[in-house]
């Protein structure tokens, strides 16, 4: 087992340096030595079976239940290491990756039941969970990094005002947020441009809160949360936004999607998509992402979306790639919630903290590492609906700065 698992180790990890200590007391050194050392611990032959047997799913799960221990370094050290391969797959798992491929339009098939319960998976935790490491306003999606040194909570509100810039909203426009969490970008609309919000989620838990800081801004009138699916939305709307919902829609829905949206969508109507993406095509999810975190989830390539947006008769104004922006949200967030690890370990248990830290890490060297980026798409149903050039973008953003300092007080959950 010692030497089979050196061989197929060695043979993958040929950059960096990571040293592993077999059940059996035997050690080996893998990669080119380049980097900062990072040292792991098998401490059952079983974890060592499992890593050589299904690596990709494998390697969450034995952190998860202690039986790969890391003895130098930090577990977001080693995947650095790891997620920085020449191949993202050793090649004697290969198979199975086709194998997912070859399943993943079953695996993502969003029907509306099975859509509720994927969400409710990941998004009704507990919500103390979430306050331990997002930002004041709970955002849980890619932060918008003006400047290197930005804290969370100002890329946070960045983001909203790149997003609200990029829509164009003017005073009473009916704005439909399809996936609006707990409620802040929708409540930024209502409260700094006074828009009229309805925003959806198939979140019970996120729903609740989101009604709540409506109900304690005095925004209950203008920005509306209803717990219902984007299908079912009637009505139309001057915009359309969607921020870190449509990696949950699944390839086989793409179409049904952006043709619901361009019939939600007013004729002179813009909308924006922000969604995680891939920079080098289509793939399969990974499995213990798929299995612990998102089931039911997927990040498209760029060439996945644009043929279903053209079938839908929408146009594409404008595309703008956020390589690195996420990798920094991601770092801030998972230090944050390192900073308050035994809490979550209260609220759960240590398996749970593992698998939680495990999952901030992969995804940030993800997209440090492996390409992955975020896209903002904006849509319009004819020509002319935007202006010709980008120019208004930072001119709406100094605006929205204006404005919002001059109204207070700051966006905050309800209760704090």
């Amino acid at each position: 087992m010692d030497r089979l698992l050196r061989r197929l180790l060695s043979r993958f990890i040929c950059r960096g340096s990571i040293s592993f200590t077999t059940a059996d007391g035997a050690t080996f050194r893998c990669g080119d030595g380049t980097g900062a050392p990072v040292a792991a611990r098998f401490l059952t032959r079983a974890a060592e079976r499992r890593i050589l047997t299904n690596p990709e799913l494998a390697l969450g799960e034995i952190y998860m239940d202690g039986s790969l221990v890391i003895q130098q370094g930090s577990i977001a050290d080693l995947l650095a290491v790891v997620m920085d391969q020449p191949a993202m797959v050793p090649r004697w798992a290969k198979m199975q990756w086709w194998l997912r491929y070859g399943i993943r339009l079953l695996r993502q098939l969003n029907i509306q039941q099975r859509a509720r319960h994927n969400v409710a998976h990941h998004y009704d935790l507990d919500g103390r969970l979430y306050a331990l490491f997002l930002d004041a306003d709970r955002q849980y999606s890619c932060a918008y990094f003006e400047r290197a040194d930005a804290t969370l909570d100002d890329a946070q509100l960045a983001k909203k005002r790149h997003i609200a810039a990029k829509l164009m909203i003017g005073r009473n426009d009916r704005v439909l947020d399809i996936g609006c969490g707990w409620g802040g970008l929708g409540l930024y609309l209502a409260a700094i441009l006074g828009a009229d919000v309805t925003g959806v989620t198939l979140s019970t838990e996120q729903l609740q809160v989101a009604r709540a800081r409506a109900a304690e801004r005095h925004l209950s009138a203008s920005a509306r949360f209803l717990l219902r699916d984007y299908r079912d939305v009637p009505g139309t709307f001057d915009r359309i936004v969607s921020v870190g919902m449509f990696e949950h829609v699944g390839v086989a829905f793409y179409d049904t999607f952006f043709r619901r949206c361009a019939e939600l969508l007013d004729e002179d109507g813009i909308m924006v998509l922000h969604s995680i993406g891939r920079s080098e095509g289509p793939d399969a999810t990974n499995p213990w992402i798929a299995k612990y975190i998102f089931p039911g989830g997927y990040i498209p390539a760029l060439s996945e979306v644009l043929p279903a947006i053209e079938r839908a008769g929408l146009l594409v104004c404008d595309i703008e790639v956020l390589r690195l922006h996420y990798a920094q949200t991601l770092k801030a967030w998972r230090e944050r919630f390192l900073a308050r690890r035994e809490e979550a370990v209260q609220l759960y248990d240590e398996r749970f903290a593992r698998m939680w830290e495990f999952y901030l890490a992969c995804a940030e060297m993800a997209f440090r590492k492996q390409n992955m980026m975020n896209f903002q798409i904006q849509l319009t149903r004819r020509q002319g609906v935007v202006p010709m050039t980008r120019d208004y973008i930072p001119h709406e953003e100094a605006r929205l700065r204006t404005l919002e300092r001059s109204t207070r007080p700051a966006l905050r959950m309800a209760g704090e």
